[in-house]
Protein backbone atom coordinates (compact mmCIF):
# COMPACT_ATOMS: atom_id res chain seq x y z
CA UNK A 1 0.00 0.00 0.00
CA UNK A 2 1.18 3.14 -0.93
CA UNK A 3 1.03 6.70 1.09
CA UNK A 4 -0.88 9.24 0.07
CA UNK A 5 2.85 11.35 -0.64
CA UNK A 6 4.07 8.85 -2.16
CA UNK A 7 1.47 8.76 -5.02
CA UNK A 8 1.45 12.43 -5.29
CA UNK A 9 5.39 12.64 -5.57
CA UNK A 10 8.16 14.68 -3.94
CA UNK A 11 6.86 18.06 -5.55
CA UNK A 12 2.95 17.98 -4.32
CA UNK A 13 4.02 16.27 -1.18
CA UNK A 14 6.59 19.85 -0.12
CA UNK A 15 3.52 22.43 -1.26
CA UNK A 16 0.76 20.34 1.15
CA UNK A 17 3.10 20.53 4.02
CA UNK A 18 4.36 24.53 3.56
CA UNK A 19 0.95 25.72 2.57
CA UNK A 20 0.17 23.35 6.12
CA UNK A 21 2.59 25.29 8.07
CA UNK A 22 1.92 28.44 6.72
CA UNK A 23 -2.27 27.71 7.68
CA UNK A 24 -1.14 27.02 11.27
CA UNK A 25 1.16 30.00 11.38
CA UNK A 26 -0.99 32.63 10.30
CA UNK A 27 -4.15 30.81 12.32
CA UNK A 28 -2.05 30.95 15.71
CA UNK A 29 -4.51 28.32 17.15
CA UNK A 30 -4.46 28.39 21.04
CA UNK A 31 -4.59 24.85 21.28
CA UNK A 32 -1.59 24.21 18.65
CA UNK A 33 1.17 21.89 20.63
CA UNK A 34 4.13 24.25 19.38
CA UNK A 35 6.92 21.56 20.37
CA UNK A 36 5.33 19.07 18.41
CA UNK A 37 4.62 21.34 15.58
CA UNK A 38 8.48 22.10 15.88
CA UNK A 39 9.45 18.26 16.17
CA UNK A 40 7.45 17.62 13.25
CA UNK A 41 8.94 20.28 11.38
CA UNK A 42 12.37 19.70 11.58
CA UNK A 43 11.99 15.81 11.07
CA UNK A 44 10.46 17.35 7.84
CA UNK A 45 13.16 19.67 7.34
CA UNK A 46 16.09 16.60 7.42
CA UNK A 47 14.29 14.92 5.13
CA UNK A 48 13.75 17.55 2.42
CA UNK A 49 17.58 18.13 2.75
CA UNK A 50 18.53 15.14 2.40
CA UNK A 51 16.50 15.00 -1.06
CA UNK A 52 18.03 18.22 -1.70
CA UNK A 53 21.93 16.80 -1.19
CA UNK A 54 20.35 13.34 -3.82
CA UNK A 55 18.84 15.98 -6.24
CA UNK A 56 22.34 18.22 -6.08
CA UNK A 57 24.55 15.08 -6.62
CA UNK A 58 22.00 13.74 -9.31
CA UNK A 59 22.07 17.23 -11.20
CA UNK A 60 25.77 17.90 -10.73
CA UNK A 61 26.55 13.97 -12.45
CA UNK A 62 24.42 15.38 -15.38
CA UNK A 63 25.97 18.34 -15.76
CA UNK A 64 29.36 16.85 -15.83
CA UNK A 65 28.19 14.56 -18.34
CA UNK A 66 26.90 17.18 -20.08
CA UNK A 67 30.09 19.00 -20.61
CA UNK A 68 31.60 15.56 -21.12
CA UNK A 69 29.49 14.99 -23.91
CA UNK A 70 30.17 18.92 -25.07
CA UNK A 71 33.62 18.14 -25.60
CA UNK A 72 33.58 15.08 -27.57
CA UNK A 73 31.09 16.61 -29.95
CA UNK A 74 33.52 19.17 -30.43
CA UNK A 75 36.60 16.74 -30.90
CA UNK A 76 35.26 13.90 -32.87
CA UNK A 77 35.27 14.39 -36.90
CA UNK A 78 32.23 12.39 -37.46
CA UNK A 79 29.25 13.03 -35.61
CA UNK A 80 26.98 10.01 -34.88
CA UNK A 81 23.20 10.38 -34.02
CA UNK A 82 23.30 7.79 -31.18
CA UNK A 83 25.46 10.41 -29.17
CA UNK A 84 23.27 13.48 -30.51
CA UNK A 85 20.60 11.82 -29.11
CA UNK A 86 22.62 10.63 -26.21
CA UNK A 87 23.54 14.84 -25.86
CA UNK A 88 20.19 15.78 -25.85
CA UNK A 89 18.48 12.85 -23.17
CA UNK A 90 21.48 14.84 -21.13
CA UNK A 91 20.12 18.05 -21.77
CA UNK A 92 16.53 17.20 -20.97
CA UNK A 93 17.43 15.37 -17.78
CA UNK A 94 19.53 18.18 -16.51
CA UNK A 95 17.02 20.69 -17.15
CA UNK A 96 14.29 18.33 -15.75
CA UNK A 97 17.08 17.82 -12.60
CA UNK A 98 17.87 21.63 -12.38
CA UNK A 99 14.34 22.84 -12.22
CA UNK A 100 13.18 20.26 -9.18
CA UNK A 101 16.29 21.13 -7.15
CA UNK A 102 15.29 24.54 -7.72
CA UNK A 103 12.00 23.24 -6.11
CA UNK A 104 13.67 21.89 -3.34
CA UNK A 105 16.17 24.48 -2.37
CA UNK A 106 13.43 27.38 -2.24
CA UNK A 107 11.11 25.20 -0.31
CA UNK A 108 13.66 24.38 2.32
CA UNK A 109 14.96 27.48 2.52
CA UNK A 110 11.13 28.70 3.05
CA UNK A 111 11.05 26.12 5.56
CA UNK A 112 14.05 27.68 7.80
CA UNK A 113 11.73 30.64 7.73
CA UNK A 114 9.05 28.52 8.93
CA UNK A 115 11.29 27.31 11.83
CA UNK A 116 12.31 30.41 13.05
CA UNK A 117 8.57 31.00 13.50
CA UNK A 118 8.14 28.60 15.25
CA UNK A 119 10.39 29.19 17.54
CA UNK A 120 9.31 32.53 17.72
CA UNK A 121 6.00 31.59 19.36
CA UNK A 122 7.50 28.77 21.22
CA UNK A 123 9.43 31.58 23.28
CA UNK A 124 6.24 33.78 23.13
CA UNK A 125 4.26 31.33 25.23
CA UNK A 126 7.25 30.78 27.68
CA UNK A 127 7.59 34.44 28.21
CA UNK A 128 3.91 35.07 28.56
CA UNK A 129 3.82 31.91 30.88
CA UNK A 130 6.55 33.34 32.99
CA UNK A 131 4.89 36.86 33.37
CA UNK A 132 1.58 35.54 33.46
CA UNK A 133 2.49 32.95 36.92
Amino acid sequence: MKLKWQRQGLRRRIFDYLRRIELILADGHPQTDWDDLLAEHRDQLIFFQHERLIHLIVTVAFGLMMILLTNILLVVNEISILLILLFLFVIAFLLAYLYHYYILETSVQKMYVHYDQIRQRINALKESEGHGG
